[in-house]
């Protein structure tokens, strides 16, 4: 199996590159490459290498992130969160290639307490959202052989992510404020590499199984029980902090440009159903991904 990856820095990037390796080889892309294109800013060279490549999948794990700068600079979100993407699903369609690409729970409203499954009213709060929505609809309309999966809470134990962030606050600081009113589930970027590869192999025989799923860690917390867990654990391997009081604040105490959602909860029934796979608890891959920070 001939295999594009596309956004191999990235932090689900990064895992990509290992969970594909035993499916076949893997071709595996950063913007700043050179021998091939893999900037979507540039659109037309992602299709170039597409036609050069001729893979048999396309992953697509490249976007533009950065939720409050999309609210000033709309037309490189859309660029790259859809025009871009389109471009790729028409190349996918043209070869008769798989495409799998990664959404949000950003194109939901945000509101409520049930988690949003996938056949769910879309109503984006912010331009990332509606640029990450208006991606998944080009690929539907324009490339039959695809997986598309939602996730939120991403993080990863290279590069930047929330839990180094408290660690370092809380070597800083005696008090933290964290937002209390925001739920979700923190998801490994390797547990969504992983059952990529799963779901990869799976619709090799099963084609019918194309289409769009929720992909999340089991289980709900919010920022502030988040964090409580990240200072239990550095306390209980030895880690010195200064922090001895938290409060627990809404998220009105932090206003940003772009709207956050505070139900980021996603229903993962129809991944189970189909892949058929149980998606663990998100404790313990946070747990794992501390321990190998703090040790």
């Amino acid at each position: 199996m001939n295999i594009l990856l596309f956004g191999k820095n990235g932090q689900v990037g990064w895992e990509l590159q290992r969970a594909l390796a035993p499916l076949g080889q893997v071709t595996a892309l950063a913007s700043d490459s050179t021998e091939y294109c893999g900037d979507f800013r540039h659109p037309q060279g992602i299709a170039d290498t597409v036609r050069r490549l001729k893979p048999d999948v396309i992953v697509n794990a490249a976007a533009w992130t950065a939720v409050d700068k999309a609210e000033n600079e709309r037309e490189q979100a859309q660029l790259i969160n859809a025009e871009a993407v389109e471009i790729l699903a028409r190349e996918a369609q043209r070869l008769g290639a798989w495409l799998i690409h990664y959404s949000t729970d950003y194109v939901f409203p945000g509101s409520g307490e049930r988690p949003w499954r996938e056949d769910d009213a879309t109503d984006p709060q912010n331009v990332y959202g509606a640029t990450k929505l208006a991606g998944e609809r080009a690929i539907q309309r324009h490339s039959e052989k695809h997986l598309i999966f939602r996730t939120s809470w991403v993080y990863a134990g290279r590069g930047n992510n929330f839990a180094k962030t408290m660690l370092r606050l809380a070597g800083e600081r005696e008090e933290l404020s964290v937002i209390s009113d925001q739920f979700g589930a923190p998801t490994g970027a390797d547990l969504i590499a992983d059952c990529t590869a799963h779901a990869i192999r799976h619709v090799q025989g099963t084609p019918s199984a194309a289409g769009l799923y929720h992909l999340v860690a089991s289980g709900t917390t919010t920022w502030f029980d988040y964090a409580s867990l990240v200072f239990d654990e550095a306390r209980a391997a030895g880690m010195a902090l200064a922090l001895q009081k938290m409060h627990a604040v809404p998220t009105s105490s932090y206003p940003t440009p772009a709207v956050r959602p505070l139900n980021s909860r996603l229903a993962t029934d129809k991944f189970r159903q189909a892949f058929g796979l149980m998606l663990p608890d998100w404790r313990p891959g946070v747990q794992r991904m501390l321990r190998e920070l703090i040790e």
